[in-house]
């Protein structure tokens, strides 16, 4: 499964993909920002992520530029799979923050999660890097009002997070039938 985006391309990660996603996401400012990526982040760490079969409903993405000497990864997106419903996941590296990536990524996978048949994705931050709850907003989400504990494999401790959801066809949803100009979400 791929995702075009006006910037961005969206393809699954691939087994050669390995060293250039070390590279990338290992990187202690990127992962501190993160709940399921181990710190420090090894070779073993890459491959594996690589590894992992992809989920019926729940797809995973290499997030690339195209254009930039063959397509480079920026980041990485998608949806993980919870005990209530599916969470959105992103990460973008550092060299790359800043220029909207995060947002249309998140953007894009929440279009397919839409066709898909999903009525509602969640997602959350840690509360000390409110960059990704700005990145949540531009991408239609709203804060739940729920702030919670939750554990950081890279900071090998619960830290407070703050959760934000997005429900499809809710009043103020860019699909359902608003104007796309006027709609926040297309910001």
């Amino acid at each position: 499964m791929f995702i075009r985006s006006e910037r961005l391309f969206l393809r699954p990660g691939w087994p050669e993909d390995w060293q250039e996603v070390m590279s990338l996401i290992g990187d202690e400012t990127v992962v501190r920002n993160l709940a399921n990526v181990p710190w420090p982040y090894t070779d073993e760490d890459a491959r594996s992520f690589l590894a992992l079969p992809q989920e019926q409903g729940f797809p995973r993405f290499l997030i690339t530029v195209p254009g930039t000497s063959g397509a480079a990864i920026i980041g990485g997106a998608g949806l993980n799979r919870t005990d209530a419903v599916p969470e959105l996941g992103y990460w973008i590296a550092r060299d790359h923050w800043g220029r909207g990536y995060a947002s249309e990524a998140a953007r894009a996978v929440l279009g397919l999660a839409r066709a898909m048949g999903h009525e509602r994705i969640t997602a959350t931050h840690f509360i000390d890097n409110p960059a990704s709850g700005r990145v949540l907003e531009k991408a239609g989400f709203r804060r739940t009002g729920r702030v919670s504990e939750r554990f950081s494999k890279g900071r090998g401790k619960a830290c407070p997070s703050r959760e934000y959801e997005r429900v499809f066809g809710a009043p103020g949803d860019c699909g359902d039938g608003n104007d796309l100009m006027r709609c926040k979400c297309a910001a």
